[in-house]
Parts: C-alpha cells; structure tokens; sequence
C-alpha cells in the first residue's frame, strides 16, 4: 500500500495534526499518510507574500520525503502553492489541494463554488480556477476568517461557512462546495449535513487522487518542463535547498 506525505505549508502543529487527521480518515486501508509541516516560514499562508515564504520549507520537506521513498505528495493549501516546482523536484506524483477539489467537483455537479478564508485568497483562486479549466463552472466565495481561527475553540467559524455555502446555493446556483482551505479538512461532512449539497475537501480529494496515480505506477514525467533543475548550487542561506 502507499505511503504518502502530506505536507502543511505552514508551521502551525495544530493544523499538521488535524490535516493529517483528515487525510489518513479518507484513505483506503494500510495507506499510510505522512503529515509535516516545514520548521520555518509563516504560520499561515494568507496570500502571495506569505506563499513566497513557504516555498523553500516546503520544498525541503518534499525532498526529504522522496528520500525516504514516498509514493506521492499532496501540497495541504488551497493555494497549490509551489505546485510546478514540487514537481520539477519530485518523481513521485505531486498533487494541490485546489486542483484536486477542482477535478472533482465536476464529475459530481454542472457547477460549484469555492468558499475560502479571506477576501484577499479569492484572486489566487481565480487564477488557479482558470488554469484548471473550471471558470465558467465554478463560483468563488470568501467567508472573511482568517486561517488561524479555524482552529479557535468557540469560534464561529463554521456558521460562516455554512452561510457562505447558502448563498453559493441560492445566488451562484452551485450544486456542490469545495472547502478552500485545507485548514477546514475537519468539517465536509458537518457542512454537507447542513446545507444539504455535496462537500469536497481537497486534501481527502487529494488523498484518493495519489492513491490512485500510486495504484496505476504512474510518476511525475520528467521530460519538459517537469525535468530536474540543472543548477546544482545555492548560495547563501538557500544553499541546503539545492537539489542533489
């Protein structure tokens, strides 16, 4: 059976335990899921500025996972962030949360939206939506929580939700959600229950994707733009990034 990483972006443990929670529940049995976060880099990934940051992380923590021989990796932010990257470095198969969420949604509804975090998230989705081909299918909402309080015990981060979702329903005519942050891993079946509509999450989504490309012995094509970096040498503080 597979092993595979599920890597946070950010260096919140709470949100690793909880994503990780989550992936593990929704894969197949004797799948084993690997779930880390990098040890530097923003506690949450808000935006573009704090996406740059969590690369060199993230990247580090994707090589140390081909190391140990992993089947594939899932990039646990809505954001997919450094997505081509990842797969330049990796051979095994490299999947984003968006884009899983994105590839599913319309195989079960003729449209669907996106609710995320914050408002300033929505023009990176846009452009994710777009290079997955879901634009005219697809419905983009903001519940304005920041990231770090889906984890707040009292909070009322889930009736947000679940109001966004209701208008999605009503005004953007959507047929199923995609939650768009993996931080709300926790929540597809509560919010399906409520609102009455399927709920993906992207990194259970993600999850059965890899297991899927693992089972069929498929791996990340390095011919083009996929092909390992051809520099070797990093200097300075990014010098332990280079890739062997």
């Amino acid at each position: 059976m597979p092993r595979l990483l599920v890597v946070n972006p950010n260096t919140t443990e709470s949100m690793t335990a909880k994503i990780g929670a989550a992936a593990q529940a929704a894969a197949s049995p004797g799948t084993e899921i690997i779930a880390r976060n990098p040890a530097m880099g923003p506690v949450s990934v808000e935006g573009w500025y704090d996406e740059a940051f969590c690369l060199p992380g993230l990247l580090e923590e994707i090589a140390r996972a081909e190391g140990e021989g992993v089947d594939g990796h899932l990039i646990a932010c809505f954001d997919d962030p450094g997505l081509d990257a990842a797969r330049s470095l990796a051979n095994a198969p490299v999947v984003g949360t968006c884009e899983a969420g994105m590839r599913l949604a319309p195989l079960i509804a003729n449209r669907f939206a996106v609710v995320t975090t914050l408002s300033r998230s929505v023009p990176t989705i846009e452009h994710l939506a777009h290079r997955y081909g879901v634009t005219e299918r697809c419905a983009i909402r903001a519940s304005d929580i920041p990231v770090l309080d889906l984890d707040k015990p009292g909070c009322a981060a889930e009736d947000r939700i679940v109001e966004e979702i209701q208008y999605a329903i009503r005004d953007d005519k959507a047929e199923a959600i995609v939650l768009g942050c993996a931080g709300m891993a926790d929540l597809p079946s509560r919010l399906a229950a409520r609102c009455g509509v399927p709920v993906i999450d992207g990194v259970a989504a993600g999850v059965r994707l890899l297991e899927g490309l693992a089972g069929l012995g498929l791996r990340t094509s390095k011919v083009g733009p996929y092909a390992p970096p051809r520099s070797k040498t990093y200097t300075g503080a990014f010098a332990k990034y280079a890739p062997e």
